[in-house]
């Protein structure tokens, strides 16, 4: 048919349909008008005691230019525009405010050129090796949470840095649910950050979201007016780092799925564009890509405990070494396949703030890890132990009436779980999914923990498992991590 006569048929057809009264009166009101997405000019400097800075990158979510053998940069964008901000460039301090990573500028769109430069400060010191810490989880809920992440979490890290020669650099990721819904709890987070000493880069969780956005684009307001952009990239040595917001928020209360947005990975594809094939990319993110939750719960993973569209994210990282930081489970895992390792962190507020252990049995906590030219070293930090506390030992028990019991937090495939009998070696214990004995008595039933009853133990990898004979006195339990480093814990069994 020809596309006349069917539009003339069509005419005739409706002119014989009735129209209901309601339709026909909402038809003579307008349809909102779309406000006009406007050009704007981003432009500007980035300088070191006004030597201009050369192939730095600079973006404004989008888009991304570099700067040129001046150091200037402009970068054509329109008025939908929230910041301007650059991938810190290695050889440089990291600028902040207090404490908070202060690498962008708020555009100001009331004129179609927006001037924002960029001051930065060269290192003394060569920045190929340095340290960074990841908090997962600090969660506060209440100003009494926020004076436990003051009492015990920042002094642990003081005393952490300071343990290392004097000029070691370090920074801070801080890994998403910043607070509990409470914003007004911001200061205070950010108060603890500033007393570490540290500078802390800041990755967006569902529980810092706007819970009363109509969309997802609209759930970042708050976390964007105190921290900046929730994705961006920055570089230290030869690491390149990048920060992803994973947490999409569906427009009902409390309710998203682990999700990169489209306009995330087009800006990822061109911010790596700039990083050698081959790099080592460190990629932080709230709602981890994917755990072991699934299979060892024998169920499909709910859509807000992995990131759904986590094989697109891989495929673009397929030609780096990758090191993803996740947090959200409140648990500690780890996984290693092909180019990308995912470390999964037990959380500095541990179960919530209601017991000094996650539901894994992983003691409240952070990781720490060491850097030397592209290759990484880490461990777990246990609040208020020494690094060397790197497993629990449990002996017979209501549970295990005739096993002991090894709780390895931080264990991966390449760690080494072996026991002794009374000074002899008996081999290496038998692992399984199990729960931890600690974490039962604290949290298991519903009215344990007091604080929040909602709290579980979980099932976990990291835990193992030895018959000692009807005569043994001492059982020694020796874990060599991928690394080489042998920790041991002994307990006495009459």
């Amino acid at each position: 048919m020809e596309r006349r006569s069917f539009l003339k048929n069509f005419s005739l057809a409706g002119a014989l349909l009735t129209v209901p009264p309601a339709l026909a009166e909402a038809a003579t009101f307008a349809l909102p008008v779309k406000k006009d997405i406007g050009n704007i000019t981003l432009k500007g400097k980035v300088q070191s005691k006004g030597t201009g800075i050369a192939g730095v990158a600079v973006t404004d979510g989008n888009n991304i230019t570099l700067t040129d053998k001046n150091g200037n940069y402009e970068l054509l964008s329109n008025n939908t525009a929230e910041f301007v901000y650059i991938s810190m460039p290695s050889g440089y301090q990291f600028t902040n405010d207090k404490g908070i990573a202060k690498f962008y500028v708020p555009v100001n769109i009331s004129s179609n050129i927006f001037k924002a430069d960029f001051e930065l400060e060269k290192l003394s010191v060569d920045d190929k090796q340095h340290c960074f810490v990841v908090w997962a989880d600090t969660q506060m809920i209440s100003e009494k949470d926020v004076e436990l992440l003051k009492a015990q979490s920042v002094p642990d890290l003081q005393q952490l840095v300071a343990a290392y020669p004097k000029q070691t650099l370090f920074h801070g990721i801080g890994c998403g649910d910043l607070v509990w819904d409470k914003f007004e709890l911001f200061e205070g987070y950010k108060q603890a950050v500033d007393t570490t000493g540290v500078t802390f880069f800041n990755v967006i969780g569902n529980h810092d979201m706007d819970l009363d956005a109509r969309t997802d684009e609209l759930s970042a307001k708050t976390f964007k007016q105190q921290f900046g952009p929730t994705y961006y990239s920055f570089n230290r040595g030869d690491i390149h780092y990048v920060v992803l917001d994973d947490v999409f928020f569906i427009g009902t209360a409390k309710q998203y799925i682990g999700y990169i947005t489209e306009n995330q990975l087009q800006w990822l594809e061109q911010d790596l564009q700039q990083v050698k094939p081959g790099t080592t990319v460190v990629v932080s993110l709230h709602i981890p890509t994917n755990t072991g939750a699934a299979r060892r719960n024998n169920k499909e993973a709910e859509l807000g405990s992995v990131v759904s569209n986590r094989k697109q994210l891989y495929k673009i990282l397929s030609p780096y070494k990758v090191h993803i930081m996740s947090g959200h489970t409140h648990f500690n895992d780890t996984w290693e396949e092909n180019n990308i390792m995912e470390h999964n962190h037990g959380t500095v507020c541990g179960a919530w703030w209601s017991g000094p252990v996650c539901g894994d049995g992983t003691p409240n906590g952070y990781g720490v890890y060491e850097v030397n030219g592209s290759e990484l070293k880490w461990y777990y930090k246990s609040t208020g132990l020494p690094k060397t506390n790197q497993l629990r030992l449990y002996g017979k028990s209501k549970n295990n009436p005739d096993e002991i019991v090894a709780n390895v937090w931080n264990w991966d495939v390449k760690w080494k779980v072996e026991w002794l009998e009374d000074g002899v070696e008996k081999g290496v214990m038998e692992q399984r999914v199990a729960l931890d004995p600690l974490a039962v008595e604290l949290y298991a039933g519903p009215e344990l923990p007091k604080k929040h009853k909602f709290v579980e133990p979980t099932l976990t990898d990291h835990i193992f498992f030895a018959k000692p004979s009807a005569n043994a006195k001492q059982i020694e339990v020796r874990v060599t991590d991928r690394f080489g480093n042998i920790f041991s814990e002994k307990i006495s069994l009459v």
